[in-house]
């Protein structure tokens, strides 16, 4: 092991064994399978962590390369990762893509999202800060106002010497030294959820995503009063059978207008948000274990008198089918 290479750190958990730091790392991120990169004698790795409600802190070391997959289980959370190089680097694979963190450039990815990863370089130390997943939801519900699924398709590489680069570098470092080593911020739970929350916002309205068009073109603003009485007739009666004609009277608007407000403020018609309420709830309820209804009934609970076409429709947007869920949740 280099002398001082990780000087400044100190780590709960270490080893000379590969198979040890496997193990280690398997129980808490999913079935983890990793395998190093060319050979090594020795395999010296440290690994530290601190823990809140909306973020977890981990900082890693390795002495020689290694590469990974992790397959998310029903028990993995959720989160976006913000990789923060402090020696070597890493990457990230999505199918042919490859997206990599190092002198200058931090990495963003959601953990569900990548084929693989590899870390980089000799004496590699490495923070990874993880914001809960839906914290990055909210901030898109509060922004966009308007239900969102799938992939954020959030660029991966962030340019520390570009303004928005640095703003969230600055905000990241903050947060990492707040949490390291049972730092202040663990003990101000209030101070930790204004600063993941502020971080999130800029992550959502400085980093190119799926959904930055809307913020270009201003459908982020506030939607006029029509659109908004919509949306809130369509949360009051989503159980219901309920038309668009309907939705546009409850409105006080035509049905024209309805789509026009629709499609300038929400970027999608008011019949595919709705179907998107019913999807989401839909979801919600074959996600409960608790739960002893019939698959025919929670479609027609959420108004899908078709099941093929609901669970087409479900694999689309969830990419998976709703008796995959449901066998998911039964299983635990």
């Amino acid at each position: 092991m280099t002398e001082n290479s990780a000087a400044p750190f100190s780590f709960r958990f270490s080893g000379s064994s590969f198979d040890n730091m496997v193990e280690t790392l398997g129980g808490a991120f999913g079935a983890f399978d990793a395998e190093p990169v060319g050979r090594a004698r020795d395999f010296h790795w440290g690994l530290d962590f601190s823990v809140c409600d909306k973020a977890v802190l981990l900082t890693g070391y390795h002495e020689a390369e290694f590469q990974f997959n992790i397959e998310p289980t029903v028990d993995t959370a959720e989160y976006l990762s913000i990789v923060v190089p402090r020696s070597g680097g890493m990457g990230v694979t999505y199918g042919s893509r490859v997206a990599e963190a190092g002198q200058g450039k931090l990495l963003l990815y959601n953990n569900f999202e990548p084929n693989s990863v590899i870390m980089h370089g000799q004496s590699n130390v490495i923070d990874e800060l993880l914001i809960n997943w839906p914290v990055i939801l909210q901030t898109i519900g509060q922004t966009f106002e308007m239900p969102f699924s799938g992939s954020l398709d959030l660029l991966p590489e962030l340019d520390l010497s570009k303004p928005a680069g640095r703003l969230i570098g600055n905000l990241t470092e903050t947060i990492i030294s707040g949490m390291r080593d049972d730092g202040p911020l663990l003990q101000s739970p209030i101070a930790m959820a204004h600063m993941t929350q502020a971080l999130a916002d800029l992550v959502v309205r400085l980093v190119p995503h799926r959904l930055s068009h809307f913020l270009e073109n201003g459908h982020a603003l506030i939607a006029p009063r029509h659109v908004r009485r919509a949306i809130e007739f369509m949360h009051a009666n989503i159980d219901q059978a309920i038309t668009m004609p309907k939705v546009a009277e409850a409105a006080g608007v035509s049905s024209r207008a309805l789509e026009t407000g629709f499609r300038a403020f929400r970027g999608t018609s008011p019949a595919a948000y709705l179907l998107t309420l019913r999807l989401r709830a839909a979801r919600q309820d074959l996600l409960d274990p608790e739960s002893k209804e019939t698959m025919k009934a929670i479609c027609l609970k959420w108004g899908f008198f078709h099941f093929g076409r609901f669970s087409a429709v479900y694999k689309t947007t969830y990419g998976e089918y709703p008796s995959d869920t449901r066998k998911r949740v039964m299983r635990r």
